[in-house]
């Protein structure tokens, strides 16, 4: 019997791809994944939910946990990777979750995803109850390992959601908060849901952590102002959304950054206001962290 999963069919429109040239290759590939971004916008409004649940979780002090396999897994674990650094999260925050563990993320594990025991493991190892959110990844929806996790995060009362890029089975949708499906299409290689679905996926969920973290105050006007100046790019951006915000030169934002402990925040609401450091914390502390709470933004 064929297999009905549409990650899994052939595709018609690259079914001699095997005699075509290097660019003609290239060509059939780009022409495939020109469709994904409408795939993704039909989801649009799954997509949000999912960030809503995100913040909701984050606002409680739960956490963002994805949970995937292969490719999945991993594009959900460098998604949460990414957090730390962009906007100053504690890395517990927004985790990734793969099966097969840490090894899986460069080589491959495939077997793992089979065991949908130690998927169920995995949320009890990361103690996930009511205030967290578990969105798990498999592109075929079909996942043990992933259906094992989510089935016991729900049973410990934490919300969940599913990321597939199949029709949803009958069921799943009543099962979770939240079911996003962009539907990709067959692979240009069938099966290899590292192509079209995979950046499906990395879209979608470029989508619900920067939506959250944009509206839990990470972000003033579209600058990452929570970043960790943690490396001499970082600085360096650190010293220009100070300049760009605050018209001050490079001299002077690199002192006042230096003074804010490289807070780029906290920097922007010492020169504000001209308060010290702490100040400037407990202020962002008594509006959640919202620059744009503290009043009206009169330097750009």
């Amino acid at each position: 019997m064929l297999d009905d999963r549409l990650t899994e069919r052939r595709n018609p429109r690259s079914a001699r791809i095997d005699r075509l040239s290097a660019t003609e290759i290239v060509r059939v590939i780009n022409d495939e994944d020109a469709g994904v971004a409408a795939a993704v916008r039909r989801e649009e409004k799954e997509i949000a939910r999912a960030a809503e649940l995100a913040l909701a979780a984050f606002r409680g002090g739960g956490r963002l946990i994805y949970v995937g396999a292969g490719s999945s897994g991993r594009l959900g674990v460098l998604d949460a990777a990414e957090m730390p650094p962009t906007y100053g999260t504690d890395p517990e925050m927004v985790q990734g979750v793969i099966a097969g563990g840490f090894g899986a993320l460069v080589r491959s594990c495939e077997g793992a995803e089979d065991d949908a025991r130690a998927g169920a493991a995995a949320i009890d190892e990361r103690r996930v109850g009511k205030r967290d959110f578990v969105l798990g990844i498999a592109t075929s929806g079909t996942t043990p390992y992933v259906h094992g996790a989510l089935g016991r995060a729900r049973e410990l009362g934490a919300r969940t959601g599913f990321l597939l890029c199949t029709p949803p089975p009958p069921g799943l949708a009543a099962a979770h908060d939240v079911v996003i499906a962009p539907l990709t299409g067959p692979e240009v290689v069938t099966g290899s849901t590292r192509m079209k679905a995979g950046t499906a996926t990395k879209m979608v969920l470029n989508a619900i952590t920067t939506a959250a973290m944009v509206r839990l105050g990470k972000v003033d006007g579209n600058l990452m102002v929570d970043l960790q100046v943690t490396c001499a790019k970082l600085q360096d951006r650190g010293e220009r959304i100070l300049m760009m915000r605050l018209g001050l030169d490079r001299e002077a934002a690199r002192e006042l950054l230096g003074r804010a402990g490289g807070q780029v925040k906290t920097a922007l609401v010492m020169q504000r206001r001209g308060c010290g450091a702490e100040a400037a914390r407990t202020a962002l502390a008594g509006v959640g962290g919202v620059v744009a709470a503290l009043g009206p933004d009169r330097t750009g």
